[in-house]
């Protein structure tokens, strides 16, 4: 078992990063939680990790903190929620905000993460409450910042298109989110209009 990587981060491309450990290269994906907190290209990173086995491969989750990991571990124990739903979960709401949910029972703001419907959000209630408060998710967890790298608008926009498309948005409401952050921020990067969108969709 993978539980923890430390190496350079090759490559950073949300919602999936490459780690360099020693001249062998780890591809891992990872939630925008994560990826916010993630170092620039060529630095020192390490990350958490948890290895999904299936039939036709292997694949490497990545995790910022050990308590994201733990989340992420509890999530995909509830019928219905595979892997990707449990990343989109991690990627759209804060452990803060999805503890809140889960003890106010907050089904409208649960649904409105992309593939989480009524029932599963009601599931999710049901199943996550004891489990959640045995996490003892509190508001310290950190949100990162957006980075500084400095890319064109239309590069930028492509990027974010991309990576929420990954995090299972349809390319339509994908764009729509995007276009709808870089009205007011043209300037900003990949990860601040992904960040931006997510946000923005849950609000």
């Amino acid at each position: 078992m993978i539980g923890r990587l430390n190496g350079q981060l090759a490559i950073k491309r949300a919602p999936q990063i490459l780690i360099d450990c020693q001249g062998v290269g780890y591809e891992v994906d990872v939630s925008m939680s994560t990826f916010y907190q993630l170092p620039e290209e060529g630095e020192k990173v390490s990350i958490w990790t948890h290895l999904l086995i299936k039939d036709d491969h292997h694949a490497l989750i990545g995790f910022y903190t050990d308590q994201e990991r733990k989340l992420f571990r509890l999530l995909i124990k509830v019928n219905g929620v595979g892997p990707k739903m449990a990343l989109t979960i991690l990627s759209g709401i804060s452990e803060m905000d999805f503890a809140l949910c889960i003890q106010s029972s907050d089904v409208a703001t649960l649904v409105r993460l992309p593939g989480v419907g009524k029932k599963t959000a009601e599931r999710l209630i049901i199943e996550m409450r004891d489990k959640v408060e045995a996490l003892g998710v509190d508001d310290a967890s950190p949100i990162g910042n957006a980075g500084s790298s400095l890319v064109s608008k239309n590069t930028s926009q492509s990027e974010a298109v991309e990576a929420l498309q990954s995090l299972g948005y349809k390319p339509a409401d994908a764009s729509k989110m995007v276009n709808a952050v870089l009205k007011f921020n043209p300037d900003s990067s990949a990860e601040s209009l992904i960040k931006l969108a997510l946000q923005n969709a849950i609000s």
